[in-house]
């Protein structure tokens, strides 16, 4: 009944779909008339808006998974298995860097600790959308630059940026 091509977009972007239904539902309900609906659904659009930003701004991060490999994020640990790649773990802690470069035609993330250890992660390696939320809890760390930073380098042949380094 739906087109294929509509039903994966949908599909990958349907946590920002679900969340801008919830603001608009919200915003009616603040314009139905009195104080105790506009606190209510005002409310509500603020909380339900802020979702959807954050949806918006981790759906680069959602990729079809054509990489090997699996990456888990596991107690404050970034965990990469690699089928052919070495794999590795890096505690967000330690993290000093990261870097995303683009490869044999792939977009990969390059975390490097404090130690002078690097991690290289497939962009589409299963479960590297996980590493959006693992991003959010690194100090000074801009989502929206991350965000866009993904989108180029998919876009170009050979780049590298650095979308992060700890202060201090």
């Amino acid at each position: 009944m739906i087109r294929p091509e509509l039903r994966d977009r949908m599909g990958r972007h349907a946590e920002l779909i679900v969340f801008a239904a919830l603001t608009l539902a919200a915003l009616w309900l603040a314009l139905r008339g009195g104080w105790f609906f506009a606190v209510v659904g005002g409310g509500g659009a603020l909380v339900a808006g802020s979702l959807a930003l954050g949806a918006l701004r981790r759906t680069p991060f959602r990729r079809a998974v054509a990489a090997p490999g699996l990456v888990e994020i596991v107690e404050g640990a970034v965990r990469y298995y690699g089928a052919t790649d070495r794999g590795g773990e890096i505690p967000l802690r330690d993290l000093v860097e990261i870097r995303l470069l683009r490869l044999e035609g792939r977009a990969h993330w390059r975390l490097r600790s404090q130690d002078g250890q690097a991690l290289l992660i497939p962009a589409d390696a299963a479960g590297a959308g996980a590493l959006a939320d693992a991003f959010t809890a690194l100090p000074g760390l801009d989502m929206g630059a991350v965000s866009a930073a993904l989108a180029q380098v998919a876009r170009q042949q050979d780049a590298m940026r650095t979308v992060w380094r700890r202060p201090g």
